[in-house]
């Protein structure tokens, strides 16, 4: 059975602060010691080097911005893309921000396969339009912008 928002709680415990979320990969707060030449010790922290970055997600077809730490960004470019990554890797290494986005892609994958098995040659239209790289707009958008070129045109006609 796949998680479902309601059961986010129980896969992934949530973090202590809110600004601990986000795809960290594993990376945490470590802790130690500085120690100079007189061996008088100090506790200090070292922290994971974090990025706000906008990434592209191909299946909720939208930017997402989300805190990322550098080693995610390189398994994201490893894995294809946000996506790949988010739906291969595993819910300990994702953490709670990554489970909720999990969710959402699957979600969005159940719909988008509802959707082309009510009608295939929409779905079949679509795939050739995201590999052209353009989108044709429907027929009501084009209908709509000739009215108002034309209302345009006799308001034009009248002053």
């Amino acid at each position: 059975m796949l998680p479902t928002l309601p059961l986010l709680a129980q896969v992934a415990s949530m973090p202590f602060k809110r600004s601990q979320t986000g795809l960290f990969h594993g990376k945490v707060i470590q802790f130690g010691n500085n120690v100079p030449f007189s061996k008088h010790k100090t506790r200090r922290t070292w922290l994971p080097n974090i990025q706000q970055k906008g990434l592209r997600s191909e299946i909720l077809n939208k930017e997402i911005t989300i805190k990322v730490s550098t080693k995610a960004l390189k398994t994201i470019k490893k894995c294809g893309g946000i996506d790949q990554y988010i739906l291969r890797t595993r819910s300990e290494l994702l953490g709670p921000e990554g489970m909720r986005i999990r969710i959402r892609l699957r979600d969005r994958q159940q719909a988008n396969a509802l959707q082309a098995a009510k009608n295939p040659l929409l779905a079949e239209e679509r795939q050739v339009d995201e590999v052209e790289g353009e989108a044709e707009p429907d027929a009501d958008a084009v209908e709509a912008i000739g009215e108002v070129e034309v209302a345009n045109a006799e308001a034009k006609k009248a002053s």
